[in-house]
């Protein structure tokens, strides 16, 4: 279960991902959770910090999609501003919106990472399909109901990870 669910990579923040690193991966696509990944799950908007990576990312030609098992309204109002391909209602960690971002990117799957802040729905799906995995450090302290249960269950896989001294983003910052 822990394999399923246990990211390649732990980083602190979607910022401290650039295009050299990625490309020296192989990289060409991201596909990026939004809520707690990008940004905190009750702003709207991107942050600047945010919108310049977004640009470093394309001027690199990496790639970047959207998928978030958000709303349409809420997924639509942060990506069509910038310009951004975006899956809604993604249901991860079910492999579906997977695919469709792959499709979506023109990818194959050795070339894209998927970025995201929970074990359970973006590690978990994009491991079921082999994409190359990496946990970010939630942007927020808090969260929405149903990622309060997640977080529950992962606090008990980090206690798991520490006691195998398997260090993560907490040992990495």
């Amino acid at each position: 279960m822990y394999k399923l669910i246990m990211p390649k990579e732990f980083v602190g923040s979607v910022l401290d991902l650039t295009p050299e690193k990625l490309q020296a991966l192989g990289i060409k696509g991201i596909i990026t959770d939004l809520d707690n990944t990008l940004i905190e799950w009750d702003r709207a908007l991107a942050t600047p910090e945010v919108e310049q990576w977004l640009k470093t990312m394309k001027e690199a030609d990496i790639r970047v999609i959207i998928a978030s098992n958000n709303a349409e309204d809420r997924v639509k109002k942060f990506a069509e501003p910038l310009e951004l391909p975006y899956i809604y209602r993604a249901r991860k960690p079910l492999t579906g919106a997977f695919k469709e971002a792959l499709s979506t990117l023109h990818l194959p799957v050795n070339q894209v990472l998927m970025l995201g802040d929970q074990m359970l729905t973006d590690m978990m799906g994009a491991n079921r399909m082999k994409i190359y995995t990496m946990l970010v450090k939630p942007v927020a302290n808090s969260d929405g109901f149903v990622t309060k249960f997640n977080r529950a269950i992962e606090k008990r896989v980090y206690k798991y990870l520490d006691k195998k001294g398997i260090p993560t983003w907490e040992e990495q910052s």
